[in-house]
């Protein structure tokens, strides 16, 4: 388009907001993309413009970060599948559902890819799922397939009578070797990508005991009571024992690098709960994944 008489001087960010009816941010955002060219050359966001100058502004169309695709995923297991329930065993790397920000791979995009039909209640994003594990968390977890295992497992959830376990390979050696941590968890102040313990926090309780103890790392077995994100990350960093490779909540990135992580150690090895249709008491269980076995044996091995 051409700059009217009326916008001359103005700042080429303000005069595409006027002309295209954005927001000045929008605009902003447009001309640090390199989407915008005035007389065919790109401009800073503080340019002004002048009466007849070739403004050129191409606007994409926008992306819904909600949207499902449909995709397959290499590395996703089918542990168990029935009329009800699909159960998975989910590897590192891909992430439940849609969200902002995340452009790989989701469980719901490959179920869907897969032809799995999935219950629709939830939100439309995330239909069908009734717990979730962090994108660098592998293990087990069950999705619903029929609208009564949604509710039912859903309710089973916010109940705190699904059986949850977890093994954590922590840096150090915690004192005492079994116990509870009982703290509240909320969103970082700083850092909106992280957690951690505050007193305003959502009630939030781990139990965790000793399996092996190794010269620079102890393995632990975990069963979570309440399930927020980052749970047993959050706790086991409060306690000074963060899960080894977790470099988010302070892991020591040498002993990451000597033991071949680029995540945290931790994965979901067994869930158990009453199956929504049958009433019947069921388990399912994950072993480790080669990254993790191969970071655990090499601590084994460390003298």
């Amino acid at each position: 388009m051409t700059v009217p008489d009326g916008l001359a001087g103005e700042r080429v960010d303000a005069a595409i907001a006027r002309m295209f009816g954005l927001s000045r941010t929008r605009a902003a955002e447009l001309i640090l993309s390199g989407h915008v060219s005035v007389d065919g050359e790109p401009p800073a966001k503080s340019d002004r413009v002048e009466p007849g100058s070739m403004l050129d502004v191409a606007i994409p169309a926008a992306v819904d970060p909600f949207a499902v695709v449909p995709e397959t995923v290499e590395g996703i297991k089918i542990i168990h599948d029935d009329d009800a329930i699909v159960v998975i065993d989910k590897p590192v790397g891909v992430a439940v559902h849609p969200s902002p920000g995340w452009t790989g791979p989701t469980v719901v995009g490959h179920l869907v890819a897969a032809g799995f039909r999935i219950s629709t209640s939830g939100a439309a994003e995330r239909q069908g799922i009734v717990q979730r594990l962090d994108v660098g968390t592998s293990g087990v977890m069950v999705i619903a397939k029929s609208e009564r295992a949604y509710s039912v497992l859903k309710n089973a959830f916010r109940q705190r009578t699904v059986d949850k376990t977890y093994h954590a390979l922590v840096q150090g050696h915690p004192d005492p070797l079994s116990g509870t941590v009982d703290a509240p968890i909320a969103r970082h102040p700083k850092h909106d990508y992280k957690f951690t313990v505050r007193a305003d926090g959502k009630a939030s309780i781990t139990h965790y005991e000793t399996l092996e103890a190794h010269r620079f790392a102890t393995l632990l077995e975990v069963h979570l009571e309440t399930g927020r994100t980052h749970q047993i990350r959050v706790h086991m960093a409060a306690l000074k024992h963060p899960c080894v490779g977790d470099i988010t909540y302070g892991a020591d990135p040498t002993l990451s690098e000597r033991v071949g992580l680029t995540r945290q150690w931790l994965h979901a090895v067994r869930l158990g709960f009453e199956h929504p249709e049958s009433g019947e008491q069921v388990e399912y269980e994950s072993e480790y994944p080669d990254d993790l076995q191969h970071a655990l044996d090499t601590l084994r091995d460390a003298v």
